[in-house]
């Protein structure tokens, strides 16, 4: 399934600062077709275009309907959202699991992701247009979810199910050119300098100061310290010893 094929789509948004605030969450997540119904006349303002950031151009670019039928006419497939339950509003799916329906449909299906007014939502004759039903498990307390929350989370789980499906890995740190793994060397000098220092301030048991200082290895272990992450720590223990050569 190609994102450029995924169709966001606003019934009647109210607000200029949530359709901004779409516009950014869509471009975060690489989707690009955004559909207006109806939207408030101030969907260009200068508040929109603040909370739109760099993706202001799609402001620009959204096309307009009068109604949800006009804006759905070339999609294969509409989910619908709500999360007000009734004789006409049932058989629900979540967003993890319409992320997997919607990646299971080839490159030539085009699906619409339908949402609400921020105050009342779809009506039921608007989810009669949709074949899917899509609620995000909130609170009951509280229920209902800012627009551009909600449309955030129906795009971060499709685009982490694309993610999946494609065998790619997120890697804060391999996309991270400047952040080098400490080597082997410099993660022992690290414990060493720790096991002096802590064991001077009487923090590690002299007699025994490996005991509590495997449990540190363990936790930076799964940390993965880069050489970065390395020189602050020694810079931390080189401040404990500047403090205890005062205190002496």
């Amino acid at each position: 399934m190609k994102f450029k094929n995924i169709s966001i789509i606003l019934v009647e948004p109210q607000g200029p600062l949530n359709i901004g605030a779409c516009c950014r969450v869509m471009k975060n997540f690489g989707f690009s077709d955004l559909r207006l119904v109806n939207p408030c006349s101030q969907y260009k303002s200068k508040d929109a275009r603040k909370m739109a950031l760099t993706a202001q151009n799609m402001l620009k670019t959204a096309t307009l309907y009068e109604t949800l039928t006009s804006a759905l006419q070339d999609c294969n497939m509409a989910f619908g959202t709500t999360r007000r339950f009734g004789k006409y509003r049932s058989d629900f799916i979540t967003p993890d699991e319409t992320s997997k329906k919607i990646l299971e449909y080839n490159d030539n299906t085009k699906v619409a992701l339908v949402f609400g007014r921020e105050d009342t939502g779809l009506t039921t004759d608007e989810l009669k247009t949709c074949q899917k039903f899509v609620t995000i498990p909130t609170n009951n307390a509280f229920a209902s979810m800012n627009l551009s929350h909600a449309v955030g989370i129906l795009l971060y789980e499709i685009n982490k199910a694309n993610i999946a499906a494609n065998g790619l890995e997120v890697s804060r740190r391999a996309q991270d050119k400047n952040q080098t793994p400490a080597t082997g060397k410099e993660l022992e000098q690290m414990y060493e300098h720790m096991r002096s220092t802590l064991t001077k301030i009487e923090y590690l048991d002299p007699q025994n100061p490996d005991h509590l200082l495997k449990s540190y290895r363990k936790i930076f272990g799964k940390a993965e310290l880069t050489n970065r992450d390395v020189r602050i720590l020694r810079g931390l223990i080189s401040k404990i010893d500047w403090i205890e050569s005062l205190v002496r």
